[in-house]
């Protein structure tokens, strides 16, 4: 008897969550209607957001990428010669950043969720900044291990904390050229970090410093200013956000529960083990240490690189600059197409394929000509698939928390990859570098397959759906969505982008 009110108690609980979901989604649902946004309308509301949030937040992550990435001009800057460095030295300080890196960015998405983005990442961008500065105080090797570890922890939250903010402010379809342009800070940051490294460069001596150790305590002193302003802009979500209007407000919370299906919001640790057990969130990953493990690779090394091809230290920080340039633009037209076309996979497949041919042109000739232009193609194929990827895989997570986890997991286990990098180009293998390229293309390869294989399956389980329940995502009531808001994109009425 006591089992059975049990049972009924349970059973109203759940009734009575249905029931206060269906209200929300109608509720909001009637708000957003009674203003009547209109397509030029919801076009002014988009700009009025990008224009506060996405410059900054790039910013943010050219700072982010400026400070693990500089490590490569400090090289040039005389840096191995003043710490007693020397064989796989400089290769283990590279890759001992990526493993504390990873480790701090599951825990760093879920802190964010329970606290606010205005407080987490300022936070976590003054450790950073302090980390990266007192890198240039360092007097020996042991020194510069220890602030490379510190440096990955403190940074750890930054990418995959951004790239989940941005999906709590725009739907699925609007995320990817959105997190195009805050990852092209990191292009920026590969062109940029040349600049400023040669002017840097020039100030050799300086209090007793070498130009090396001006490069990151400029850097890092740069960041801090701009955590401090940070702490002051930045908004949490649309429904506390003071840029937006009440009506303005109730609009993104009306567009954003209709594009993911009204399913569960909430904190809840269920969602984390939902993420952990998803298989294609797994495969994501594998595909991204392919892609991360080139990136870190030719953000590490591209000075080492372009030196090879007959330049001086000086010239060969300069050289570095024109394939940033040319990969900010693809990356930033990708993300635009992908959108517009609502399509992640070819995209991420066809960038590959041009990345592929930029590696063979380093490995397959002497010519610094066609070597040089290797690393334009490299670049360019290369960079736009790191927000192509975590756009394609936050788009077929359902629910807020398992999307932030699984966003986690999948920037966590790609950089990994930057541990990998750290080792492939050694001085033993200068001017060709054949084992660093050819696993480059051996990884980027193994992630075209799965990128194949991962687009197919998505399009036959999509169409799956819709011959099994026979009804359109967009025919479902409130009600119906709120009885399977916990299943996430197991929810009959979720269909992938593909």
């Amino acid at each position: 008897m006591g089992h059975a009110d049990g049972s009924a108690a349970s059973s109203g609980v759940v009734a009575e969550e249905v029931k206060s979901s269906a209200l929300q989604v109608e509720t909001i649902e009637a708000n957003a209607g009674s203003v009547g946004y209109d397509e030029k309308s919801t076009r002014r509301l988009l700009r009025k957001i990008d224009v506060v949030l996405i410059p900054f937040l790039a910013l943010l992550y050219l700072l982010s990428f400026l400070d693990r990435s500089n490590i490569g001009n400090a090289r040039l800057a005389g840096l191995e010669e003043d710490l007693g460095m020397s064989g796989l030295d400089y290769n283990t300080a590279l890759s001992i950043f990526f493993p504390f890196y990873v480790a701090a960015e599951i825990p760093s998405n879920l802190m964010m969720k329970k606290t606010r983005p205005s407080i987490w990442i300022p936070t976590i961008m003054v450790a950073w900044a302090v980390c990266c500065t007192f890198m240039g105080f360092v007097h020996n090797y042991a020194g510069l291990l220890v602030s490379r570890a510190a440096l990955g922890i403190a940074e750890g939250g930054l990418f995959p904390g951004v790239t989940y903010y941005i999906t709590q402010w725009y739907r699925r379809h609007e995320c990817g050229l959105r997190m195009a342009i805050f990852f092209s800070a990191a292009t920026a940051a590969g062109a940029f970090g040349g600049l400023l490294a040669r002017a840097i460069m020039e100030m050799d001596g300086a209090g007793g410093k070498a130009g090396w150790s001006w490069i990151f305590i400029i850097e890092g002193v740069a960041t801090f200013v701009v955590a401090i302003v940070a702490l002051f802009v930045m908004h949490d979500y649309p429904d506390t956000a003071k840029f937006l209007s009440e009506e303005d407000r109730r609009e993104v919370q009306r567009r954003l529960e209709a594009d993911r299906s009204s399913l569960a919001d909430e904190f809840h640790l269920k969602y984390f083990w939902h993420a952990i057990g998803d298989w294609k969130i797994w495969v994501h990953m594998v595909i991204t240490i392919g892609i991360y493990t080139p990136l870190y690779s030719i953000s590490l090394f591209m000075p080492t690189i372009v030196k090879t091809l007959g330049y001086t230290n000086e010239r060969a920080q300069l050289m570095t600059v024109p394939p940033y340039v040319v990969a900010c633009a693809f990356c930033i037209a990708g993300g635009y197409s992908a959108d517009k076309h609502k399509q992640r996979g070819l995209y991420m497949i066809g960038f590959n394929l041009v990345a592929i041919v930029g590696l063979i042109m380093l490995i397959s000739t002497d010519n610094p000509q066609v070597k040089y232009a290797g690393c334009f193609f490299a670049t360019s194929g290369i960079y736009p698939n790191v927000p192509q990827g975590v756009a394609w895989n936050g788009n077929n997570i359902g629910g807020s928390v398992k999307r932030g986890v699984g966003i986690a997991m999948h920037v966590g286990f790609g950089n990994l990859g930057g541990a990998i990098a750290g080792f492939l180009y050694q001085t033993k293998d200068s001017p060709e570098f054949y084992p660093g390229h050819g696993t480059l293309i051996a990884t980027i390869s193994m992630s075209t397959i799965l990128c194949i294989i991962m687009t197919i399956y998505l399009r036959r389980e999509n169409a799956r759906r819709d011959a099994l329940y026979k009804k359109r995502p967009e025919d479902y009531t409130a009600e119906e969505k709120a009885l399977e808001r916990e299943k996430g994109d197991h929810a009959s009425f979720f269909r992938y982008t593909v």
